[in-house]
């Protein structure tokens, strides 16, 4: 998809500028709710089971570095190919490609385990990337974390590169 056409998904989907980049809808979420009591993560109180949203990415932004408590699965709608970028819990780097192109290694759909540190870009000029995630235990920005370049270059210089391109100068407030 065109970067021109950016407008008629963002209001035809309802989508809304999302804090890590990008644009986002939630649009379903479970009933149910877990406690951390069932999990092996820390929750300040009850989570929905499972969340998922839109998530509409453009070349001319990036979905910037960040951490969720919960994994996150994110599937492949239309667009350009989208990568996301994912330093691991043991400062391991690795690259995803969602799309359609089984040829080129791209994946329709793809795993990013909790407590990752993951942000994604779209590399064709001037397109766009239409993915869903779904976050289970469902998402709450109580348990979602925004990085500095700084903050991550001091854990992990040896990813400079991407972390200069995907983590914020300055968090925006």
């Amino acid at each position: 998809m065109k970067i021109n056409e950016l407008q008629y998904w963002v209001s035809k989907l309802g989508l809304i500028p999302h804090p890590e980049g990008g644009y986002y809808k939630e649009t379903f979420e479970s009933e149910e709710r877990i406690s951390d009591r069932e999990l092996n993560v820390n929750f300040d109180g009850q989570r929905k089971l499972y969340s998922s949203i839109y998530f509409l990415l453009t070349s001319n932004d990036v979905s910037h570095f960040h951490r969720l408590k919960s994994d996150e699965l994110w599937y492949y709608h239309g667009g350009s190919p989208l990568t996301i970028h994912v330093i691991n819990e043991d400062g391991q780097y690795h690259e995803m490609k969602l799309g359609s192109n089984l040829e080129k290694g791209e994946v329709p759909q793809a795993l990013v385990r909790k407590n990752s540190i993951f942000g994604s870009s779209v590399t064709e000029k001037d397109t766009c990337s239409l993915v869903g995630c779904m976050v289970s235990p469902g998402f709450d920005f109580k348990d979602f974390e925004l990085f500095t370049q700084d903050n991550l270059l001091h854990k992990y210089p040896q990813h400079k590169d991407i972390i200069m391109k995907l983590a914020y100068k300055n968090i925006p407030k």
